[in-house]
């Protein structure tokens, strides 16, 4: 600590809070330790009495908290990832765009592991909107030394896209093929629109085609060619995605040439979900439980699909835990560990 007047403290950095007092109204902290003082803050300072502080002098190889905060935000963000102002040392990562926000999980094990150090986020996989805050970063202490944070600069220097970005949602030509005798006679009500096709609308799309099936193979068949040689990017299918011997929208989604990735999911509601590709065009089965379950398999895949992201049989493995929803009373999906991994 060093005792320097006001006048000559621009710069400095205050090594105690400073109250100010007015007396029957106020009485509390005008600046904080840590505040870096500016030449707005001299009069300020004079005014409640302080014509002298005490000034932390940094070191050769010390970083203050705020440069440190915007260094480590820096080096951590990625495409689409927006930095706010140091705040008492945090600085804030929002998203830049509705999209998908992708975490590198291993890499910020790593970081949080560098002492001192410490960088929360959102779960990774997680939609999220523009100007949502996703991640948040600062130092433990007021100081650090700064070869710690060239070790985080060095560390996030590896990942070419950085340790957090956001995928963007793309704009999807999304068909739709609801199967089931039962539903193209007119003997039962077709619920996607009020269901599957509100939440299509939800992330900004639009069904730009929606088909009818029975429970016939290869007329389930020519219906997913239609809608694949109508442009389709996405087409999602309800209805007979369970093992009873009369659901053969499977068998009709192999018929029409769509190579399987995975069938049967470790998430519930969701188990008979599957996941398919014609082509370039993603084809989606779903399990009749969108159509009762407020949050199931199809809001954890859609998005991922939405934002171009690749999705493996491992990574649908891995959502096991935590893929049971625990259907609270009031849902608050997204924000819960539902289909986080």
């Amino acid at each position: 600590m060093k005792k320097i007047k006001v006048q000559e403290a621009i710069g400095h950095v205050l090594g105690h809070d400073v109250t100010k007092i007015i007396p029957g109204t106020f009485k509390g902290v005008a600046f904080k330790k840590g505040h870096i003082i500016r030449e707005e803050d001299v009069e300020e300072l004079l005014s409640i009495g302080k014509y002298t502080i005490y000034a932390l002098e940094l070191g050769p190889d010390e970083v203050h908290e705020n440069e440190a905060g915007i260094r480590l935000a820096q080096a951590f963000a990625g495409p689409n990832i927006r930095l706010s102002e140091p705040k008492e040392g945090k600085v804030n990562l929002s998203a830049a765009v509705d999209g998908l926000l992708k975490i590198e999980v291993a890499a910020l094990f790593e970081a949080n592991s560098i002492h001192n150090i410490t960088m929360s986020t959102l779960h990774t996989n997680s939609p999220v909107k523009q100007d949502q805050v996703v991640a948040a970063t600062r130092i433990i202490p007021l100081t650090i030394q700064a070869q710690v944070v060239e070790t985080v600069e060095r560390l996030c220097a590896r990942l070419p896209e950085g340790l957090i970005r956001v995928l963007p949602f793309g704009h999807k030509r999304v068909g739709a093929l609801v199967t089931g005798t039962e539903i193209f006679e007119g003997r039962t009500r077709d619920g996607f629109d009020d269901s599957v096709g509100r939440k299509i609308e939800s992330y900004g799309q639009t069904v730009f085609m929606k088909l009818k099936a029975p429970d016939d193979t290869q007329k389930i068949a020519a219906a997913i060619k239609e809608l694949k040689e109508s442009g389709a990017d996405v087409i999602v299918v309800t209805g007979g995605m369970s093992v009873d011997p009369d659901d053969e929208t499977r068998q009709g989604l192999l018929a029409a040439g769509v190579e399987i990735l995975f069938y049967g999911t470790p998430i519930l509601p969701g188990a008979m979900f599957l996941l398919g590709q014609l082509g370039r065009t993603i084809v989606m089965g779903l399990p009749a439980c969108v159509f009762y379950h407020p949050n199931t398999v199809f809001d954890i895949f859609f998005p991922r699909v939405l934002a171009g992201d690749r999705i493996t049989k491992e990574d649908m493995i891995r959502l096991g835990h935590g893929g049971l929803c625990r259907n609270c009373p009031t849902c608050v999906f997204p924000v819960c560990a539902f289909g986080k991994g």
